[in-house]
């Protein structure tokens, strides 16, 4: 019943044209990352709304929501897990594992860019803060090999990336600067952005860190990575990076 109320409650605010948009913002056609990946046209602030009133899914329950082919039902499963997680953490329950398992278990159904960036840092990033000797599986995602009949590659190499985020907060860079190299010779412009972005937030934290990495390999940067990375540069420090590669 709860699931059927979920669905009728994103039908309910649903937007035809505003799904048009996202069909083609999340590149949905044939060939490209988000193919068949079905929107309904629900804004995210909505779809957080609905999930704050679901928040008591079992993960059976929010596995048929991952399951599923609309874009919408998984990003609110990922909401409720997310919630979940925050508050089995706060009863320190080994609950936290039970959730962590269960999203590396549904990393192939975290199928597009937003689903892995609103996720992974508060789940994985977050599990394997102090586990140092648990991030092994990072590196597993990060070495998923390309195929050319999915894209599965592609959101664990991103999940890897960008689960780091919850260590770059408490300056721990080790293994955002190992994926940021190694993503030097991906193709792929998400794969770009995202390490980019990465390498930005070390900035943030500790500017010398990112001058080093840069000074060692902007020339061999592709220039969407190197753009994000510098994005919060003076004018000249930007133009620096820029003009020379």
């Amino acid at each position: 019943m709860k699931l059927k109320e979920i669905k009728i409650a994103l039908k309910k605010n649903s937007e035809k044209e505003k799904a048009l948009v996202l069909q083609n913002f999340f590149k949905t056609k044939k060939g490209e990352y988000g193919e068949k990946d079905i929107f309904l046209g629900v804004s995210v602030p909505k779809q957080r709304k609905i999930a704050k009133n679901f928040l008591d899914l079992s993960l059976h329950e929010l596995q048929k929501l991952l399951n599923s082919k609309i874009h919408e039902e998984r990003f609110i499963a990922l909401i409720i897990l997310i919630v979940n997680y925050k508050q089995e953490k706060k009863k320190k329950k080994a609950n936290t594992k039970k959730i962590f398992d269960f999203y590396l278990k549904n990393v192939d159904n975290i199928n597009n860019w937003d689903l892995v960036d609103i996720s992974a840092p508060k789940i994985v990033g977050d599990y394997l803060l102090e586990r140092k000797n648990e991030r092994k599986i990072l590196f597993k995602l990060a070495n998923t090999k390309e195929s050319k009949n999915s894209f599965d590659w592609l959101w664990r190499k991103r999940i890897a990336i960008i689960s780091t985020l919850a260590f770059i907060k408490k300056n721990d860079f080790e293994e955002a600067i190992i994926f940021s190299k190694k993503f030097l010779k991906e193709e792929n412009d998400l794969l770009h952005k995202a390490t980019g972005w990465i390498l930005r937030e070390i900035g943030k934290k500790d500017e010398k860190i990112l001058k080093e990495f840069l000074e060692k390999n902007y020339k061999k940067m592709p220039r969407t990575m190197l753009r994000y990375a510098i994005e919060k540069f003076s004018e000249k420090e930007r133009k620096y990076y820029l003009t020379k590669k």
